[in-house]
């Protein structure tokens, strides 16, 4: 059978930049294998299956799938998949913004969105925190690794950390943005420094407060590198509790991505705490439509 499928440019207003997914909209009669082997036909960091939700009261469930693996969340499916939705009720003459709740492997994600023409901005919740899982290798192991100076690993208070949120990721704070843009993952070496999770880099801007450069690698997941990662940007609000003191309030991040690969990507993180605790992440960016069409799978 035909099955509609779209493609959008997610974390970016700039068609070509950003992270490129594909959002499949007719799933009925794939299982998990067949949803597998279209992601890798894609051979995107991540393809997003829409299905219908569990809970009538929600939009819609996603699975969401890397050339190797299922996801229980990502962050750029999921914003992806929330505007292209959107977008398609916009054509139905919804004009106005909208909130609906996407199911995922971690929970249901509270979504609004502003569609626009052939475009979007939203923001979402997360229904769980990072959790923290340890502290990251050795400065020097992890230096080697990445063809850099021991002395590039770490800033002010930041050390390597290892937090989750769904996926696994090692967080490597880099002393510069020059040190963040010659990093060169030795995969192999990578490989020995204990369990696999997905290498998230960064570094703060020297002229932005709260704006952050990112590089993420997951070769092990079939992402060599990622242009924008939203799970990797909802874990960091734990980095940001480990080592910045973060008052009661909410406070707004930045994360700039995909730099080094000609897709740059700006992700949006809002921390709430209260009584010394976070209590509440959300995610924001754009995203635009680049294509649309039919697989006959």
């Amino acid at each position: 059978m035909a099955r509609r499928f779209a493609t959008l440019d997610v974390f970016t207003d700039t068609i070509l930049a950003g992270n490129p997914l594909a959002v499949v909209l007719d799933c009925e009669g794939l299982d998990g294998a067949a949803m597998q082997a279209i992601a890798g036909e894609f051979n995107l960091s991540e393809t997003v299956f829409v299905l219908p939700p569990d809970d009538p009261r929600h939009r819609a469930r996603l699975r969401i799938f890397t050339p190797r693996a299922e996801l229980p969340f990502a962050g750029h499916p999921t914003l992806g998949a929330a505007i292209l939705l959107a977008l398609r009720d916009a054509r139905a003459g919804l004009t106005d913004a909208v909130a609906f709740g996407l199911e995922a492997g971690v929970g249901t994600l509270s979504c609004v969105v502003e569609p626009g023409d052939g475009r979007g901005q939203a923001r979402f919740r997360m229904p769980v925190l990072p959790e923290f899982s340890g502290d990251g290798p050795a400065p020097e192991a992890l230096a080697g690794a990445l063809g850099l100076a021991s002395g590039a690993i770490g800033f002010g208070r930041h050390a390597p950390s290892r937090h989750s949120l769904g996926p696994r990721f090692l967080f490597v704070p880099v002393a510069s943005p020059e040190a963040l843009a010659d990093a060169a993952l030795d995969p192999a070496a990578f490989a020995g420094l204990g369990a696999p999770a997905a290498l998230y880099l960064y570094t703060p801007d020297p002229d932005g407060a709260r704006h952050f450069h990112a590089r993420m690698f997951a070769p092990h997941l079939g992402v060599p590198e990622d242009p924008a990662t939203g799970s990797a940007a909802a874990a960091f609000a734990g980095v940001m509790m480990q080592f910045e003191p973060l008052g009661d309030g909410t406070h707004d991040l930045v994360l700039h991505q995909g730099a080094a690969m000609g897709r740059p990507s700006e992700i949006r993180v809002q921390l709430g705490i209260a009584a010394g605790t976070l209590r509440a992440i959300e995610i924001g960016g754009a995203a635009v439509l680049v294509s649309e069409g039919r697989l006959h799978v």
